[in-house]
C-alpha cells in the first residue's frame, strides 16, 4: 500500500519543492510506507501515473473543491481510496497563526487570503477557518480572495495583517504579498501539515 500525495501542480519551482518537502516529512513519519507525489494538473507525474492498486490518495488541497471531488478521484479510478482534503482542519488554523507571528504579527486585525472558488461549499469552508482563526487570535478576521470577490485588496485596511490560506508559494502568494507589510507565508512544510497528511492516511 502506498501513499499518494496529490497536489494541484504549479510551474513555480518553489511550489513544487514545498510539495516534495512535505512528502519527505511524511516519509520520515511513515518509514515503512512508500510515499509518492502526483499532480492533478500542470506538472508530471500525474496522480493517475503514480497510483497503484490499494493506494491511499491524500489530496494536498485546502478545500474540498472540484479537484478533490472530481478530478483526483477520476485519475485514481478504482485503484485506491481518496481521503478528504487537508482543509478546513482546525490544526491548520494554528499554522496560519504561526506564519503570521513569523511575519511580525502583533495583534492587528487579519484578512485571511484564500485562492477563491465559485463553489458555495468551498467558500463556507474558508469562512469557517476565518472564524476559528478569529477565536484563536482574539481579533477580527475577514476573508479575501485572490481570484473572486471580495478580493484581498478590497478587504485590507490600513494597519491590518494578511494571513495566507494557501499551501505553497507561487503566483497567488506573490499577489497576496502586495497587500501589506505583515503577510503570513503559505502553510508550506510546517510540521502540522505533515502530521495531518499522516492522520488522513492512517484513518483511510
Amino acid at each position: 500500500m502506498r501513499l499518494v500525495l496529490a497536489a494541484h501542480g504549479t510551474r513555480d519551482p518553489a511550489g513544487a519543492e514545498t510539495v516534495e518537502s512535505l512528502a519527505r516529512a511524511v516519509r520520515h513519519r511513515l518509514p515503512e510506507v512508500p510515499v509518492v507525489v502526483g499532480y492533478a494538473d500542470v506538472r508530471r507525474p500525474t496522480v493517475a501515473e503514480v497510483t497503484e492498486e490499494r493506494s491511499i490518495v491524500v489530496p494536498a488541497f485546502l478545500g474540498n473543491g472540484y479537484h478533490v471531488r472530481v478530478d483526483v478521484p477520476a485519475q485514481v479510478g478504482g485503484r485506491g481510496r481518496v481521503t478528504s482534503a487537508l482543509g478546513p482542519d482546525p490544526d491548520l488554523v494554528g499554522v496560519v497563526r504561526d506564519r503570521l507571528v513569523e511575519a511580525g504579527w502583533t495583534g492587528e486585525p487579519v484578512v485571511l487570503a484564500a485562492a477563491g472558488s465559485r463553489e458555495v461549499g468551498v467558500r463556507a469552508e474558508v469562512e469557517k477557518v476565518a472564524g476559528l482563526l478569529g477565536e484563536m487570535l482574539g481579533v477580527q478576521v475577514r476573508v479575501g480572495y485572490v481570484m473572486g470577490r471580495p478580493t484581498v485588496g478590497e478587504m485590507v485596511e490600513k494597519g491590518w495583517a494578511v494571513g495566507s490560506w494557501l499551501l505553497a508559494p507561487g503566483v497567488f502568494h506573490r499577489m497576496v504579498s502586495e497587500h501589506g507589510p505583515v503577510v503570513g507565508a503559505p502553510l508550506g512544510n510546517h510540521p502540522a501539515v505533515a502530521d495531518l497528511i499522516v492522520r488522513r492516511f492512517l484513518s483511510a
